[in-house]
């Protein structure tokens, strides 16, 4: 599956569930370009934050056409006060004042992340100008993780000729320990399936198949992989395996006989950020592989991050994903 017919299939699914996804940062001409993509072709309801004079003047000027989009003034919002209140109200045992939620509240990442965390947008694309740490710390603190999962992590699509890899964690987590690891394998295998519409095959990544090595960096593995086989039996993981076992289907059954993984995978599983970053650029800059993401995942809803140096294609890409990925 090349990356234009998965993006594609990513888009048409989305297009079918008509979402409504948030875009904070209308100041950046970008965003405004893929808010009438996202909106033209169908893919998602848009709404952008911001002074709505300021950004149909910027939509004007760009040669752009806003005609089925909302936008929200939101400092001024009739809804600002009750969103600052409920703010307020999760922030508190912090030690913060509802003054503190108010002016919080101001800044559009957080009213967006806000207007997901209570359904009145189903998913939230920002990033072009703010940082992963602003971004992330809005959909945290607005959103949340979901019971049973203890960690924000991300994943890519990795798309080669004629199969796609979910990779994870390649941009989040540092050093995840086990159990991390573990909700890391369950959260990247449930979005591969959804993406990409196939059954994953999860590989728990070590430099060691099956006992072959002993190291207390392997017993990490081994010891997520059975948290990981305990809370999701449902789920086809195995490890530790080295990457050719978990990819060469005549190694796989050298090195891992039985296993139902083993030679067949299509999600790997990195054991810490070192291996996963260097990992998804060897496949993308040797293997000539296409890389879909960072995509976040971890929170109760899809709230995601974007590269300061993305295009427009990328925030529709991102919005198609969070649209198909929002429950």
């Amino acid at each position: 599956m090349a990356e234009l017919e998965l993006l594609h299939r990513i888009k048409n699914e989305a297009s079918k569930r008509r979402k409504t996804i948030v875009l904070p940062e209308s100041h950046d001409e970008r965003v405004i370009f893929a808010a009438e993509k996202l909106t033209s072709e169908k893919i998602a309801s848009v709404i952008l934050l911001g002074d709505e004079g300021k950004v149909r003047e910027d939509a004007k000027k760009a040669g752009c056409n806003l005609s089925g989009i909302r936008i929200i003034d939101h400092v001024k919002s009739d809804k600002f006060s009750d969103l600052a209140n409920i703010y307020y109200n999760l922030r508190k045992k912090k030690g913060i004042t509802i003054e503190e939620a108010r002016e919080t509240l101001k800044r559009d990442l957080f009213y967006g992340a806000m207007l997901v965390r209570e359904g009145m947008a189903d998913g939230f694309v920002a990033g072009s100008t703010a940082s992963t740490g602003d971004v992330l710390r809005a959909a945290i603190q607005c959103v949340g993780m979901p019971d049973g999962i203890s960690i924000v992590s991300s994943f890519f699509l990795m798309v080669f000729p004629d199969k796609v890899y979910g990779f994870s964690d390649c941009a989040v987590v540092p050093d995840p320990d086990a159990s991390q690891l573990a909700d890391i394998a369950e959260t990247t295998a449930d979005n591969y399936r959804t993406l990409t519409g196939e059954e994953p095959h999860v590989a728990m990544l070590s430099f060691s198949t099956k006992g072959s090595a002993s190291h207390p960096l392997i017993d990490k593995v081994i010891e997520a992989t059975k948290l990981a086989k305990a809370k999701r039996p449902d789920l086809k993981i195995d490890g530790e395996m080295q990457f050719d076992a978990a990819i060469v289907d005549s190694i796989g059954r050298k090195k891992s006989p039985g296993s139902d993984v083993a030679g067949r995978a299509n999600v790997l599983i990195f054991p810490d950020l070192n291996a996963g970053n260097i990992g998804y650029k060897i496949a993308q800059r040797l293997g000539n592989a296409e890389a879909v993401g960072p995509v976040v995942q971890g929170l109760k809803k899809p709230l995601f991050d974007l590269s300061r140096g993305c295009s427009v294609e990328d925030i529709v890409n991102t919005s198609a994903i969070a649209a198909l990925m929002a429950k």
